[in-house]
């Protein structure tokens, strides 16, 4: 039997979703179904969800799970009135930060998406071009201005850990990927050698690594087990020789490989 969970939100959902989704993963012997719902903000629209989510009751058996961010009061009243547990963000915590700061909250509907969050999401978004400039080995001349620049052998992770540091927390990081020469040598490239200190290397087992190159280029040199073991073992002992500090990806997904870097890497948020 499957529970269904429904994220709801006036704004993106993206907060229901994140503080939903950490929840749930403790509950590892439950077959969840999930199902987001933006933009929730006129009673017409939520109506036509309470109207769901009870179709979904009935024709489940199931009580339905809602993770709610809502704020107005008279759309949530409807939402209360579906046969689902409604698990309010807003209920839990707004009331006793009022209580602690004895004020009132705003009840503002989209207040952390406001023009007061401008300077912040301008800031990510320069990041990204950033490492979209900087991709893969593009433009070393601007190396200088990163925060971070991940290293490592093709299909490692390291675009998509790049890109998730610089949407998520603004940072500036490049990637650049050591190739077969390199490792020959078990040498830097010679742009590195200044910037040593805004190095971080990713790992990756062979046999993920194997999996992700076929799926890219099947039958090829560049995706057999014996080119993954080379590659992997002459990096491992490039990272350990020139003291470049390490994660390994294999099983981490981006949030936790991007977090883990943040934190060893002592970088600002």
């Amino acid at each position: 039997m499957k529970q269904t969970i429904f994220f709801l939100s006036d704004q993106t959902a993206i907060t229901a979703e994140l503080l939903g989704q950490t929840l749930l993963s403790q509950f590892d012997s439950v077959d969840f179904v999930t199902q987001t719902l933006p933009y929730i903000d006129t009673e017409k629209k939520a109506l036509e969800v309470v109207e769901l989510i009870n179709r979904n009751a009935q024709e489940n058996g199931v009580r339905p799970v809602i993770f709610s961010t809502l704020v107005q009061e008279d759309i949530k009243t409807i939402l209360h009135n579906s046969q689902a547990l409604m698990l309010d963000v807003f209920e839990h915590f707004i009331a006793p930060l009022e209580q602690e700061f004895n004020i009132h909250s705003s009840h503002r509907v989209g207040k952390k998406h406001s023009s007061e969050d401008k300077e912040a999401y301008d800031h990510r978004i320069q990041a990204v071009n950033y490492a979209l400039n900087t991709d893969d080995g593009l433009s070393v001349k601007q190396y200088a201005k990163a925060d971070i620049i991940l290293i490592g052998v093709s299909r490692s992770g390291k675009t998509p850990t790049a890109l998730y540091l610089a949407m998520q927390f603004g940072i500036l990081a490049a990637n650049y990927p050591i190739t077969e020469e390199d490792l020959e040598s078990y040498e830097l490239p010679s742009w590195a050698l200044q910037f040593k200190d805004k190095l971080f290397g990713l790992e990756i087992d062979v046999k993920r690594l194997q999996e992700i190159r076929t799926e890219r280029r099947p039958g090829s040199r560049y995706a057999s087990l014996e080119q993954c073991e080379l590659e992997v073992s002459q990096i491992k002992k490039l990272y350990t020789r020139e003291a470049i500090p390490t994660i390994n990806t294999t099983i981490r997904s981006i949030e936790e490989i991007a977090t883990k870097i943040i934190a060893k890497s002592h970088l600002k948020r």
